[in-house]
């Protein structure tokens, strides 16, 4: 259902549609019943557009500054900015323990604004959904090097830090603990990426949260050709004749390139055909992709971000694990290929883990179906009723 009257509870079970039926109601009783069929489709046709204009409610938003960051590279920054959006107000026991914190991490080259969408916070943090930011206390972090948080083309360029997952980490726990003074999780989230960081938390803090759900990604180091892509992204920016090292004055030439891999990586084949069956559509849809793409996208935050996944690595430690964990992968993801048989392997070393593989259906969209939350919400509500 919608998202509606998030931030005022007082008002949640009166929306535009009751207001507007209850007094074309009114004035319909009084008339005739043509008049009255007459009015009633009046009345409806009238409300389609107001009820397709209300969006998800915008979150707060908030930065917390962490002052002489040290990265594992060796490097650091004075003032590492980190810029979050949140629902909801934490709730603590008499211990003073958070009881109701949601965190949910997004993917490379993403931000906590990806999810503030009709596709998952529309679905999972109404009234009555199983996020329902009446209850939950919902944080949607941007990492280093995304969003609205510290990144190269804030001014440092190619001679910000090289981050790597655990400095990401780090500064997300430096957030919620010492930002937001979360001092416990009831529930962490997170897709491709951001599901990799789930897994470093899980080994990491491995009592600091409930249960967790990681989204499209895989438990070990990243090779094959999961690696052969983020390589091809890198080397496309840095050996454009343009890159200039990372001070060029305007966007490289091999951005385009990048961002055609990042394309055809992170799409679904079924729906690409489905949606651009003619050759003319398909020439139009790109073009307009890598228009938009260009617009938002700089070389260097999309370098760093690819980057830093090349120290990850947790599948020695998930024996570690002690939450209960549900992951999910879908069959269509072409960066984290079923046919791999990697995740039913490594999801035996986690105590309570369990892995779901979603087959491919009219609703998945590839590696993009960890944002689509109506696919796998049962399985997110199984989860919440086990950890309890």
């Amino acid at each position: 259902m919608p998202v509606a009257a998030l931030h005022n509870p007082q008002i949640r079970s009166v929306q535009p549609f009751d207001i507007l039926k209850f007094a074309a109601t009114s004035a319909i009783a009084v008339l005739s019943w043509p008049m009255k069929l007459v009015l009633w489709l009046s009345f409806v046709i009238a409300l389609i557009p107001a009820l397709a204009a209300q969006e998800v409610p915008k979150p707060a938003e908030g930065d917390f500054v962490v002052h002489n960051f040290q990265f594992k590279s060796g490097g650091s920054l004075p003032e590492l900015k980190l810029h979050y959006s949140t629902y909801g107000t934490a709730l603590r026991d008499a211990k003073g323990r958070v009881t109701n914190a949601v965190m949910v991490l997004h993917g490379t080259g993403g931000s906590g604004h990806q999810f503030v969408n009709d596709r998952f916070a529309g679905v999972l943090f109404g009234p009555g959904e199983l996020l329902d930011s009446g209850r939950y206390f919902i944080i949607l972090p941007d990492a280093i090097g995304h969003g609205q948080s510290s990144k190269p083309s804030d001014g440092l360029h190619a001679h910000f830090p090289h981050y790597e997952y655990d400095d990401m980490v780090q500064a997300e726990y430096l957030l919620l603990t010492e930002g937001l003074k979360v001092n416990h999780l009831r529930l962490l989230m997170g897709t491709s990426m951001g599901c990799m960081h789930s897994w470093i938390w899980l080994e990491t803090h491995p009592d600091f949260m409930d249960a967790a759900m990681p989204l499209a990604c895989l438990p070990v180091q990243i090779a094959g050709r999961n690696r052969m892509f983020r390589k091809m992204i890198m080397d496309s920016i840095r050996q454009s004749p343009d890159w200039d090292n990372g001070d060029y004055k305007q966007q490289p030439h091999g951005l385009q390139g990048a961002l055609d891999v990042l394309l055809i990586m992170g799409s679904s084949p079924l729906q690409m055909q489905r949606h651009y069956p003619s050759r003319d559509e398909a020439d139009a849809d790109l073009d307009d992709y890598i228009a938009s793409r260009k617009r938002t996208t700089d070389a260097n935050d999309l370098l760093y971000a690819v980057d830093s996944s090349r120290n990850y690595d947790p599948s020695s430690k998930l024996d570690g694990i002690t939450a209960p964990v549900m992951f999910v992968n879908s069959a269509d993801d072409q960066i984290n290929p079923p046919e791999l048989g990697i995740a039913e392997r490594e999801i035996k070393h986690v105590k309570k883990g369990k892995f779901v593989l979603l087959p491919i259906t009219d609703e998945t969209r590839g590696h993009g179906t960890h944002t689509q939350a109506a696919v796998w919400k049962q399985y997110l509500a199984q989860l919440l009723a086990e950890s309890q």
